[in-house]
């Protein structure tokens, strides 16, 4: 859906940028640029620039959904395991999560020092819900789904 002004003109031309962005692409003998603002040339950027911004912001759309719909259900997990009374972490699963992502960020071309600590972070607020949950902090339990 992105769209600008392919030919070298030294024309600017109005465009639909996709998203509901509007903007002028200038062209120019070595790039062509995109305003998103309508500011000056030096907000001016490369239509590609933009193009890469866009997936950027629907990877991160992605990723925030992702993140909800795993905290979900590790809400689940929290309720579970108070009536069960399990402890809110549970440090083996956790070293067999870490080792399994490590190797999923190898295959991927992630570093895996990164992921783990990107793990340890969502674990870390994980285990906060848990101890909520056990605490009688969080009120207002979801519907189970096995019901």
């Amino acid at each position: 859906m992105w769209r600008a002004s392919t030919a070298y003109s030294p024309i600017s031309v109005e465009t639909d940028l996709g998203s509901g962005c509007i903007g002028k692409a200038v062209s120019h003998p070595s790039v062509e640029l995109v305003d998103l603002l309508g500011e000056a040339p030096d907000r001016l950027v490369p239509p590609r620039l933009v193009a890469y911004r866009a997936t950027i912001d629907n990877l991160d759309a992605a990723l925030i959904h992702l993140l909800a719909e795993r905290f979900r259900c590790t809400r689940q997990v929290g309720w579970l395991k108070a009536d069960l009374h399990l402890p809110p972490s549970d440090p083996a699963r956790e070293e067999q999560q870490v080792a399994r992502l490590r190797a999923l960020a190898e295959e991927a071309g992630l570093d895996p020092v990164f992921a783990e600590k990107f793990f340890a972070f969502i674990v870390a607020e994980v285990i906060r819900h848990h101890e909520a949950i056990r605490d009688g902090v969080v009120k207002g339990r979801p519907d189970d789904p096995r019901a």
